[in-house]
């Protein structure tokens, strides 16, 4: 076990009595079902926004372990703290950019999209005054209406990307609005114009570069999309991106959320707890505060909803979600300062799931991973 950034620390004590723990084990579990799952085809894992809450840094050191052959953030800035803590893996950037970034990618070896035919002269243009060549992949935008040229007007693009002398086309990709649903006939439609736009490099007899659109959705439910690249990014972490989607690959949850509590009392009949006075008990019931707030991203819209665990058993969380702690009825059961508190994972058979949390707030799993904030020390096992 040991904390990002504090490799002399082997233990919780004397940190924070709140944080994160990711379980390394079951990412590699994980990497390895999903290759099972898409066979050759290569797997990029996805490490945008910090990993999905479990830390950028520390993630990719992991994969580097591994037979990963490239990584995929969505930002710049993702790249560089990646290039600064020594990954030396091909990283992609899967984002739209300034030209005025252009030159950073360049100089740190990143590959980069190219989303339109004025990205792609700016990108040549930057690699001729730098003497370097460039490596890009073209973004087809088949129906996600984000970025990215449209499929019935993408032909130009890759005419330019044939001329340009400064630039290699390492790749060309689209990506899905709903592969994660339950009716698929948008997804199959959006592989289909994404077919026609490749159909391009057969007519014109050259090689196609490598061809990849499936996200954690298509991974599960649409095998003729693996083409030559996969980019598994909630899936790799044990969590499924909807509701909706078909659990075709068995994955664990790497992340659990705990602290510990500390403070205890009794509270009155009539004495309502928290912010606003959203709840109070007909009877004295024993109320814990544990320190951990929306300042953490324990959503504020959880309040009077959430579930917690103590003792391995599920206490409701009372009263407003303060920004730096809340409180939890136990009753008439016993806790003492320093009991673990479990916000998300196990504890004595019983689990609560990052998909509770997202039901509670209203939201999906992928805004809880996110929205854990950095100020909870992340531990690794």
């Amino acid at each position: 076990m040991y904390i990002a950034n504090h490799p002399t620390i082997t233990t919780n004590k004397g940190l924070r009595p709140t944080y994160v723990e990711v379980d390394l084990g079951r990412l590699t579990d994980n990497y390895k079902a999903i290759q099972s799952k898409v066979g050759d085809v290569t797997v990029m894992p996805i490490l945008k926004a910090n990993a999905y809450g479990h830390g950028l840094v520390e993630v990719a050191k992991h994969m580097a372990t591994l037979d990963v052959k490239q990584l995929g953030v969505a930002y710049l800035e993702e790249a560089l703290l990646l290039r600064e803590a020594a990954i030396q893996l091909p990283i992609f950037v899967l984002g739209g950019i300034l030209d005025s970034q252009v030159p950073m990618f360049l100089e740190h070896d990143l590959t980069l999209a190219a989303s339109s035919l004025e990205k792609l002269k700016q990108v040549d243009e930057a690699a001729e005054a730098m003497g370097k060549r460039a490596k890009v992949h073209l973004k087809i935008d088949t129906g996600m209406e984000r970025i990215g040229v449209h499929y019935y007007s993408a032909e130009s693009l890759l005419e330019a990307s044939l001329k340009c002398k400064h630039v290699e086309i390492e790749g060309i990709f689209s990506h899905f609005a709903n592969a994660d649903a339950a009716d698929l006939s948008s997804a199959r439609l959006q592989i289909e114009r994404f077919e026609e736009v490749l159909d391009f490099y057969e007519r014109r007899s050259v090689p196609t570069p490598l061809r990849h659109m499936a996200n954690s959705g298509a991974i599960l439910q649409l095998p003729e999309s693996y083409l030559d690249i996969v980019r598994p990014g909630i899936l790799l972490f044990g969590v499924y991106p909807s509701h909706e989607v078909q659990q075709t690959v068995a994955v664990q949850p790497a992340l659990s959320w705990k602290s510990t509590v500390v403070y205890f009392k009794v509270v009155k009949p009539g004495h309502p707890v928290s912010y606003g006075s959203t709840w109070e008990s007909d009877h004295n019931v024993r109320v814990v505060t544990v320190p951990v707030g929306y300042g953490d991203g324990y959503f504020r819209s959880m309040s009077n909803k959430a579930e917690v665990m103590l003792s391995g058993k599920r206490y409701p969380v009372v009263g407003r979600v303060c920004m730096d702690q809340f409180m939890v009825n136990i009753e008439w059961d016993s806790a003492y300062n320093g009991d673990e508190v479990v916000l998300v994972g196990e504890m004595e058979g019983e689990r609560i799931t990052v998909e509770d949390l997202a039901a509670w707030a209203g939201t999906i799993p992928y805004e809880v991973l996110t929205n854990i904030n950095t100020r909870v020390p992340r531990v690794y096992i």
